[in-house]
């Protein structure tokens, strides 16, 4: 059994186009997998489906082993979601929204005094968390909200174009916390248009189109030696 399991899943909007037609792949603890397709595939639909921001036509998405359907809470217990383009709380400070999400999953004052020294020291934004997330540029909110994404050490973390907007330095940092938390068992399921960070960072991806997943599988499997940019043409020209 996968961490996130996608059955048969689809989407309608506007009671005829398909957002999502059958989509069907299996993320294992591990896993760092890449989602990748042209804007509009349907990247962006699933990604909410399966963090349950998007209510769903067909099939089923596990987390787990639980419904995001019919046992929402347990799989957000277990899950984070950064999206692409991250909502926070501008009047709060970066620590009082940092402690807000801490108290919504319950995590002790010890555990998360040392979660976000950690990671805040991590991606350099220590200093700024006594300011107002109003004064934040788009990249330190960014970085606000990853943080706030892994404060509950999550063991599904999902996020829409997580790379677009951080700096070099913090791309890397993020990419090294993605390697550690799958090495503990977690596993990250990311959309992208970067494909030579999918190509260098994924062990697995899935390829999307109109919908439709047209090519999955691990990185070898999908590319046998040429780059992930001339498959992903080649596949999505056909």
């Amino acid at each position: 059994m996968g961490l996130l399991e996608i059955k048969n899943y689809s989407k309608i909007y506007g009671g005829e186009r398909k957002a999502a037609d059958n989509v069907t792949l299996t993320v294992e603890s591990g896993d760092i997998y890449g989602f990748i397709g042209h804007n509009g595939a349907g990247k962006s639909t699933t990604i909410r489906a399966i963090v349950g921001v998007l209510d769903f036509t067909e099939g089923e998405i596990l987390i787990d082993g639980h419904s995001v359907k019919n046992d929402s809470m347990e799989c957000k217990k277990i899950t984070a979601y950064i999206p692409d383009n991250p909502d926070l709380y501008e009047n709060l400070t970066g620590i009082q929204y940092l402690n807000f999400v801490a108290d919504v999953f319950e995590i002790s004052s010890e555990v998360r005094e040392q979660r976000i020294k950690d990671y805040a020291g991590k991606l350099e934004i220590t200093e700024a968390l006594g300011d107002l997330i109003s004064s934040y540029s788009h990249g330190m909110k960014q970085k606000l909200a990853i943080i706030s994404a892994l404060i509950h050490e999550p063991k599904l973390i999902v996020m829409d174009e997580p790379f677009v907007g951080l700096d070099p330095k913090a791309t890397f940092t993020l990419k090294e916390i993605m390697h550690d938390m799958c090495q503990n068992g977690a596993a990250v399921f990311f959309s992208t248009h970067v494909l030579d960070v999918a190509e260098k960072l994924c062990n697995k991806v899935a390829i999307i189109k109109q919908g439709k997943i047209i090519a999955s599988g691990t990185m070898e499997e999908l590319t046998h030696g040429e780059s992930l940019e001339s498959v992903f043409l080649e596949v999505v020209n056909e």
